[in-house]
């Protein structure tokens, strides 16, 4: 767990870890230079815990952050929880026995926002689409419980805000199984504050962020279709499906200061608007979109 300035909320993630029925790992808190109580609260848990390791360091960005707690991790499997959220009793138990009567390198469970009673089991391929599509499991890295030995592949973005963005799907792209059960064992405290608080109020979007996502998207599309060239539409197809959802919120929220970024998606997506178009994966309301923003220019 990685904490920043999270004195009114860190205590219930942490309680929440130990009171797991799990009782066999090792907990590590990435202090990231937080100025008020959060390093201490941390502490004090450590004290009274074995198991609980703090790790105080010079605030750097999450990724720069998540990578400390990723170098001094030596349990066989990693689960990530953020210091503002916390999850059920069973939360390690439920996808550790997911990952074993599977043989999985990676198990995913279901969050409070998005609840399936449902187990599957996928390849990398499969597993990715899933992720791309956004309907059973999202980018963020708590829900998910991986093997350590992925670790050694994966380094979280030294720049930027959304490391999850840059890394999830590399994680899946490595793996050589992916089993999900839709249960909701972990829960997001979503509130202004939180780095993500744009994906639940578009308001907050801006031009900055959105340079951030189309270059993670691109870069992300790019990476995928030289790893698995035989789903290298399925790739390019989120990326524009992303750049639509866009355009349709600067539209109807009245967005300002996108105006460089509008252009160039338009641009991207009348320059391969007929794959777009007829994508097996496009759906109607983007059929609409299409239509309304970019068929017209």
């Amino acid at each position: 767990m990685l904490t920043y300035n999270r004195e009114t909320m860190v205590s219930r993630a942490i309680e929440s870890i130990l009171a797991q029925t799990l009782r066999d790992f090792e907990f590590i808190i990435v202090n990231n230079g937080s100025t008020d109580r959060s390093g201490a609260i941390a502490e004090d848990y450590a004290c009274e815990d074995d198991r609980i390791r703090v790790i105080h360091r010079k605030k750097g960005n999450i990724g720069s952050g998540r990578n400390t707690g990723l170098d001094a991790a030596i349990g066989e499997y990693v689960a990530f929880i953020d210091d503002d959220d916390w999850c059920e009793p069973d939360f390690l138990e439920f996808l550790y026995d997911l990952a074993i009567r599977h043989d999985a390198q990676v198990s995913i469970c279901g969050a409070t926002d998005k609840v399936f009673d449902e187990e599957i089991v996928m390849t990398a391929e499969e597993a990715l689409i899933e992720l791309l599509m956004r309907k059973r499991y999202n980018m963020a890295f708590p829900t998910k419980l991986f093997r350590n030995e992925l670790a050694e592949k994966l380094r979280f973005p030294d720049e930027g805000k959304f490391d999850d963005i840059s890394l999830m799907y590399k994680l899946l792209a490595y793996s050589n199984m992916v089993t999900y059960h839709g249960l909701p064992k972990y829960s997001f405290h979503r509130h202004d504050g939180n780095n993500s608080a744009w994906t639940t109020d578009h308001r907050l979007l801006t031009c900055d962020i959105l340079d951030e996502y189309l270059l993670m998207y691109r870069t992300r599309t790019v990476w995928l279709s030289e790893r698995f060239p035989k789903n290298a539409e399925a790739w390019r197809y989120f990326e524009w499906s992303f750049m639509i959802s866009m355009m349709e919120k600067i539209n109807r929220l009245g967005i300002k200061g996108c105006q460089l970024q509008y252009d160039a998606m338009i641009y991207e997506l009348k320059e391969n608007i007929q794959e777009f178009a007829q994508s097996r994966f496009i759906q109607d309301f983007e059929t609409e979109w299409i239509r309304k923003y970019v068929e017209v220019v």
